[in-house]
């Protein structure tokens, strides 16, 4: 195959997610207040910067030696589109939400998008109210595509304005000047905290495993059949809990409900069978951009663009203990804070992109590819955390009501997506199923935890 001039070559974190092992396709629903039409979500898309981003009108081309590039390509976005008039499950006659997470699910097993036309596609659910956005992880990472899709919307209160999200200001600011004595001290924690967990990641990529559990997946499971559940917390109640606790943030209280609810899951599966303080991993993955909010399209579209397009984040590798009983649950937020810290303060989320990056340019695809293989299969859970819009938005002037989103299957039995709207947070469930049957349950577990820890917290 002969390559122009024009042809650009695939980021080495974009090659990443075109290996079969990591392949990854992420799945967005947003529900609405009624079902939107296809020439509506058309003349929606043919308005948007979305098209006008080079990634969203390119072909995905390969070349005789496995160089994966991008092509410009003329544009149909009828292609792109589809109506769906009819329920997508005749399991789930009365009930929305499961009939879309079914959806969802079927979607995440082996049901890549076609390479004869840009990698996205809408699917509109009318009988359900709801609308998925298929987007694949070459085109770019969750802050990048979640900054693309707000161009498609508007803001409830004013139509002409596009809904914006402001970046996170850390709750962890000091309040005095570092002394040499504090500084030095500092930087002596965060070179043996990277020695130490950088080692941990390299035996995760080679043969340290999670001990077998209920929850647990390995190689092959990301071909297994998977089931889709939905958690809902209310982002007041964690705030409520995150107060409780000094210098907590949201994404501490979030993995203290994710330390609880798993025990709490474990122990309604398999009571008196697991020893207490079993560890169990999860791979976070972490924003590596400069600003920790989403940024305006326009600058992220700027090839030079400190924060600009693509895929920029790192992972943390996060253990959670399992406890059958504990008095306190804010027990689960104290360490989970504690971890997180440390975590924070080494450079592992840092080194793991820049590893991942050498290896991907000088070594190749297939090893780097298998890297993240290996510590995937060598761990139990995926868990991210996106900061959505805090103020309502619509699409062609429909109300939106919730955004969730998940991605293709790993070899995890759980992988979990949060997203945050409108004071509200919904956090995707993925599970093979025939580990996991009842992903109901576990998410019935996670906001059980988040009310327990709420309760505690107001009675502190």
């Amino acid at each position: 195959m002969t390559f122009g001039s024009d042809d650009e070559p695939l980021t080495p974190a974009g090659r990443l997610f075109t290996q079969p092992l990591t392949h990854q396709i992420i799945n967005c629903a947003l529900g609405l207040s009624r079902p939107i039409e296809f020439d509506e979500a058309r003349d929606v898309v043919y308005d948007s910067l979305m098209i006008k981003h080079p990634r969203f009108s390119s072909l995905l081309v390969t070349d005789d030696q496995g160089h994966e590039y991008w092509r410009k390509t003329e544009l149909d976005i009828n292609r792109h589109i589809f109506l769906h008039p009819d329920r997508v499950s005749d399991d789930h006659v009365d009930d929305d939400e499961a009939a879309i997470n079914e959806f969802l699910a079927d979607l995440t097993v082996s049901c890549p998008l076609s390479t004869d036309k840009p990698l996205w596609e809408i699917h509109l659910l009318s009988a359900h109210k709801c609308v998925v956005l298929r987007l694949h992880h070459a085109l770019g990472d969750g802050i990048s595509l979640m900054s693309l899709m707000l161009t498609l919307c508007k803001k409830l209160d004013d139509p002409s304005q596009t809904p914006t999200i402001q970046p996170l200001v850390s709750s962890r600011k000091k309040s005095v000047e570092l002394g040499t004595f504090e500084k030095v001290l500092t930087w002596l924690k965060m070179v043996w905290f990277t020695l130490i967990y950088m080692f941990e990641f390299l035996m995760r990529s080679l043969w340290v495993k999670d001990e077998k559990t209920g929850i647990r997946g390995g190689e092959g499971v990301e071909m297994w059949p998977r089931k889709l559940a939905t958690a809902k917390f209310s982002i007041d109640d964690m705030k409520t809990v995150k107060n409780a606790v000094t210098n907590a943030t949201i994404n501490d209280v979030l993995f203290g409900v994710i330390s609880s609810g798993l025990s709490k899951y474990l122990d309604s599966r398999s009571p008196n069978s697991l020893q207490e303080g079993l560890q169990i991993t999860g791979v976070a993955l972490v924003n590596l951009r400069q600003s920790p909010g989403l940024q305006d399209i326009k600058e992220l579209m700027k090839k030079n663009a400190g924060s600009g397009w693509g895929n920029k984040f790192g992972v943390m590798l996060l253990p959670v203990y399992y406890h059958k009983k504990c008095s306190d649950p804010l027990q689960y937020l104290k360490r989970a804070k504690m971890m997180i810290d440390q975590k924070k303060l080494s450079m592992e989320a840092f080194l793991s992109y820049q590893i991942g990056y050498f290896a991907m340019k000088y070594i190749g695809a297939k090893f780097a590819s298998l890297l993240n293989y290996k510590v995937i299969c060598n761990t139990s859970f995926t868990i991210s955390n996106i900061v959505g819009p805090r103020e309502e938005f619509t699409i062609a002037g429909i109300p939106v009501t919730y955004i969730r989103t998940t991605s293709s299957s790993l070899s995890h039995a759980i992988t979990m997506h949060m997203v945050s709207y409108a004071g509200k947070a919904d956090m995707q469930i993925l599970v093979a199923k025939d580990l996991i049957p009842d992903p109901e349950n576990l998410a019935k577990c996670f906001e059980d935890a988040l009310l327990e820890m709420k309760e505690a917290a107001i009675q502190t």
